[in-house]
């Protein structure tokens, strides 16, 4: 489980208990369920990170669990690729590439549902950014109607591994990949990803 998690179900442990000792059952039974669920929303499974390939091009992994929603291009060849996240896809947030965190900005914003392609200008996110071997990509994890919090544990100058964890969204929302020209996208609208674990590009 991540660990911003224990804040959540310590608690309902301890009210499970007191609601135990005071034989209330029904009481008892729903903080169960509701620790259940907050167990099972920041859970931290492990995956399985892809090395580079053998042709020698490097790989762009998901940095989260969802949905490929949308997928643009600039005319200077920038790409975004979209990624929407439910409520019951794993919300911890992984590198896309090894290297450092060369940035991070913290935009305050509106709380627009997840899914409205407006919400990757105006809602409330974080944006990090990573350099590795030549290539700068840009990961924003944009909060939603019912994510009102976005997470990052790294900070300027910190070293990640591709696939590695560096944050968390609470609780349905959206994550954007900014990619250079120089990536060629190995997704299309309508697949489901796997942070950690998919492959969405790679670059020389």
């Amino acid at each position: 489980m991540a660990r911003d998690g224990y804040r959540f179900v310590l608690p309902l442990v301890v009210l499970i208990g007191a609601a135990a000792l005071l034989h209330l059952p029904v009481v008892t039974a729903l903080l169960i369920v509701l620790a259940a669920f907050i167990v099972f929303f920041f859970r931290n499974p492990s995956r399985a990170i892809p090395g580079d390939g053998p042709d020698g091009r490097h790989l762009v992994v998901s940095p989260a669990d969802g949905k490929v929603v949308k997928i643009s291009q600039a005319p200077d060849g920038e790409q975004t690729l979209c990624i929407f996240l439910n409520i019951f896809n794993v919300h911890v947030t992984r590198a896309p590439i090894a290297g450092t965190v060369e940035r991070f900005e913290y935009k305050r914003g509106r709380f627009k549902v997840a899914f409205d392609e407006e919400a990757s200008r105006v809602n409330e996110q974080n944006i990090v950014t990573f350099a590795g071997d030549g290539v700068s990509l840009v990961v924003k994890q944009v909060a939603g109607l019912i994510a009102r919090r976005v997470v990052c544990w790294k900070k300027p100058g910190d070293a990640v591994e591709r696939g590695q964890l560096f944050g968390l969204i609470r609780f349905g929302s959206r994550v954007d990949v900014v990619m250079p020209a120089q990536v060629g996208i190995r997704v299309k609208v309508g697949d489901k990803v796997r942070g950690g674990s998919s492959i969405i590009g790679d670059y020389p």
